[in-house]
């Protein structure tokens, strides 16, 4: 009789049991029974997906770092190869063309240089015991400061972080950062259940939660977070002063009189209706990442201001963790990369504050810087 579809083929082995004396009386009492395939087959599809998950990520972010490092081939490279006067000019003005060579290689090298930067993720931060502490510290809380012998009240100190007895530490300073009240299922990551702090997301793509969570760059196969901003700002700069020469090059080359062929043109309009397209894109992106800078918000704190517990019912046009136009770039561009400084939810008086209008004194004294 032929075993059932979906079912181990064991009948040859039983048969010979069968006819065996001795295995007959030795498994008498453990029959052997049918094992199903797919009793064990999900096992397998969950292991062979997670490895597919991670190979196909890996793949798919080697494919984009190629696909931008074949984009700047293509329009540099078209350059030289439209302008049939390059040579001349390379010859007479060494400068000009050794100066927009240099800002290539920059501009590459600033962009793998913050695809392999680490955003910031909080376990790496329990792991290594970091430093830190948080930027708004309330009176209260400096009034429980001990005493130094002479009397003076000492400075409040970064509190060390033991990797091994780290876990009610952290737990204690996130506690302090959020307003009173609130609950720990808006601050308790569902995901790798970590106790996040304020301002920080899981990631589903890097699976990690990131400080200070801006968004996930799909080209530099990456987080944006806190300690990659600025990094990322840079790169979005530098693409976006070369494609503002490349395009005046490519508009040179179009208005050259002398007899070339026509698919030249041709490929230059194309070219440079694409560059202008991809220039528009890195304005706006420059822009938006400019003002979340000078106000230290992030794209995820602005796209998603409703979703989060501690910015709902804000009032309009106030940021809560901007410190000021002059601080907010000093934190942005020289923030320390070692330890992080973990920024607490400002009181709800001192945002209603912020919220009144600007008066002639504000305007003296630089209330916004």
């Amino acid at each position: 009789m032929r075993p059932r579809r979906g079912y181990v083929d064991n009948g040859a082995f039983i048969r010979r049991r069968a006819r065996h004396p001795l295995l007959r009386s030795k498994y008498a009492a453990h029959p052997i029974r049918f094992s199903p395939i797919w009793s064990w087959a999900p096992c397998v599809c969950v292991l062979i997906r997670c490895l597919g998950f991670s190979l196909a990520a890996r793949r798919s972010s080697l494919g984009l770092k190629f696909m931008v490092l074949l984009m700047h081939a293509v329009f540099v490279g078209a350059v030289f190869l439209l302008d049939l006067t390059l040579d001349r000019r390379i010859h007479e003005e060494p400068w000009y063309i050794g100066a927009y060579g240099v800002l290539v290689l920059v501009t590459l090298v600033q962009y793998f240089y913050t695809a392999g930067s680490s955003p910031g993720y909080v376990i790496d931060v329990l792991k290594a015991g970091s430093v830190m502490h948080a930027t708004y510290i309330n009176t209260a809380t400096l009034s429980k400061q001990s005493s130094s012998k002479n009397g003076s009240l000492n400075s409040p100190q970064p509190e060390k972080l033991n990797p091994v007895a780290s876990t009610s530490s952290w737990l204690q300073q996130v506690v302090n950062l959020y307003p009173p009240g609130s609950s720990n299922r808006d601050w308790t990551c569902t995901y790798c259940r970590i106790v996040q702090p304020p301002r920080t997301r899981h990631c589903h793509d890097c699976d990690k939660c990131v400080l200070q969570f801006d968004h996930h760059c799909i080209w530099l196969g990456t987080c944006i977070g806190k300690k990659n901003h600025c990094r990322f700002w840079w790169y979005i700069f530098e693409e976006t002063i070369l494609c503002v020469w490349t395009a005046a090059l490519y508009i040179e080359s179009l208005h050259l009189d002398i007899d070339k062929a026509w698919w030249k043109d041709f490929i230059g309009v194309i070219l440079l209706a694409v560059l202008i397209f991809i220039l528009i894109f890195l304005l706006l992106l420059l822009l938006f990442h400019s003002y979340i800078a000078l106000t230290n918000q992030t794209t995820y704190e602005v796209a998603r201001k409703k979703r989060i517990f501690y910015l709902r019912g804000l009032p309009d046009r106030v940021h809560p963790f901007s410190k000021g136009i002059c601080r907010n770039i000093y934190s942005f561009c020289f923030s320390r990369e070692k330890g992080f400084d973990l920024e607490a939810v400002p009181p709800l008086e001192e945002l209603e504050a912020r919220s009144a209008p600007y008066t002639c004194r504000d305007m003296i004294c630089c209330r916004c810087c």
